[in-house]
Formats: C-alpha cells, sequence, structure tokens
C-alpha cells in the first residue's frame, strides 16, 4: 500500500503528536481555500476534523475552530473569534473577538460583534447582537436588537433557563434579563434595565431605580476627596 508520508506519521512524544497537528492543519488550510475559502492569513486559521466551510465564506486572521462547526456560503468570520457547536448561515457576520459555543444558531445575515458570547442560543435572520453581550440559553427573533452590554441571566445556581426575545424586539445598553422571561415582538426595554417579568409585545419596559440628583454635591465630594488626599501625602 502506497501513502503520502504524513498518513503514517507516528505520535510516540507531544512533540510528535505537535507535527501531525501541523501536517493536519497545513492540509486542512489548502483544502479550504481551494474550496473558495478567504483567509487573509491562513497559517493563524486552527480547524477541527469536522469543520465544514461553505464557498466564499471570509475567515479573518487567529481564527480557532473547535469540533462541531459548520459555516454556510458568504458568511465572515473575522479576525480572533473561537467557534465551537455551532452552525452559521449564509450571510451572517461573526466578530472580531466572539466567541460561539455549543447550541449556538446564528441565522441568514444575523450579526454576532466584539466580545460577544453565544450559547445554547439561537440568533434569528437579521438579528443584532453587536457589543459586550452574553446571550445564553435563549432565542433572539428576527431583525431583533440587543445593545450593548446585554446580559441573559440564564443561571440561578442549580438550573437554566430560558429567556425570548421577539421578533423587532429592542433590548437597550446594560440590560440584565434574568431568565426564565419573554419579551415580545416590537418591545423595547429602556437602557440599564433588570428585566425579571414578561414585557408585552410592543410595551416599553423600564426596570431600574429613579435618578437622584443633589445640586453642587458632586462637585463639593471631589473638593473634600482630594483635601484628604492632600492631607495624607503631606
Amino acid at each position: 500500500m502506497i501513502c503520502d508520508e504524513a498518513e503514517t506519521l507516528g505520535v510516540n512524544s507531544r512533540a510528535d503528536l505537535a507535527a501531525a497537528e501541523a501536517a493536519f492543519q497545513a492540509r486542512a488550510r489548502e483544502e479550504a481555500l481551494a474550496n473558495g475559502v478567504t483567509m487573509t492569513a491562513p497559517e493563524t486559521v486552527f480547524f477541527a476534523h469536522d469543520t465544514v466551510i461553505g464557498r466564499d465564506v471570509t475567515i479573518g486572521p487567529n481564527v480557532v475552530f473547535g469540533p462541531g462547526v459548520s459555516i454556510e456560503t458568504g458568511a465572515t468570520i473575522e479576525a480572533f473569534c473561537h467557534l465551537a457547536g455551532c452552525h452559521i448561515s449564509a450571510g451572517a457576520r461573526v466578530g472580531p473577538f466572539a466567541r460561539l459555543r455549543p447550541g449556538a444558531e446564528i441565522a441568514d445575515n444575523a450579526r454576532v460583534g466584539n466580545f460577544v458570547e453565544v450559547k445554547n442560543a439561537v440568533l434569528g435572520q437579521g438579528a443584532k447582537v453587536n457589543h459586550l453581550s452574553y446571550i445564553g440559553d435563549g432565542e433572539v427573533g428576527d431583525h431583533a436588537n440587543v445593545g450593548a452590554g446585554t446580559i441573559v441571566c440564564n443561571y440561578d445556581g442549580v438550573m437554566k433557563h430560558r429567556t425570548t426575545i421577539g421578533p423587532r424586539a429592542f433590548i437597550g445598553s446594560n440590560t440584565a434579563l434574568v431568565a426564565p422571561v419573554t419579551v415580545g415582538a416590537d418591545a423595547l426595554v429602556a437602557a440599564g434595565s433588570t428585566v425579571t417579568e414578561d414585557v408585552p409585545a410592543g410595551a416599553l419596559a423600564l426596570a431600574r431605580a429613579r435618578q437622584t440628583t443633589k445640586p453642587g454635591l458632586g462637585l463639593r465630594l471631589m473638593e473634600r476627596l482630594r483635601e484628604i488626599r492632600r492631607r495624607r501625602a503631606g
């Protein structure tokens, strides 16, 4: 039987294992490029044995694929993303610096932005989670928008609970959605809210303390603190 030398590499040490991994990665990168995948820095992209990537996908530098990832035609994975156990549909854009964990389902033309983590959750068609957010054990409806700093509080210390965000809903920045909770279609959640009850379709939810303003107190406090610092330094 005649085969390529790489097929018969022995693995008797960790150095041998690293050499075998390097051989696999080189072959996987060549196959991806030949199949119409664009990689701006192929040597920095790492595939799993079962990675499936469609044609005309673009992959940025320093992307790592764990097991169970499939990507459809025309999607874009930007730099410094880590993906595992997820499916990314056509035209979707992920990253940079995004993490998709097992069970993440990203629909057509959806957007997962920088420093966003998605786990066991579905992002509907055209949905956006653009900045600094965590979506776990839930569903984001078509064309919904999740603002920066939004957290789905899915774990109560014992069990996981699900959150549903309806189509075209808008979740304001720095919102905490305490599962189980549902935000209806076309609903609006004000920035800085902690949502513990369902929000009906089309409703506005505000769940934050009323602001109290003390005229002049900020300036007086800062002057007092500066004086304390001067005394300690003296």
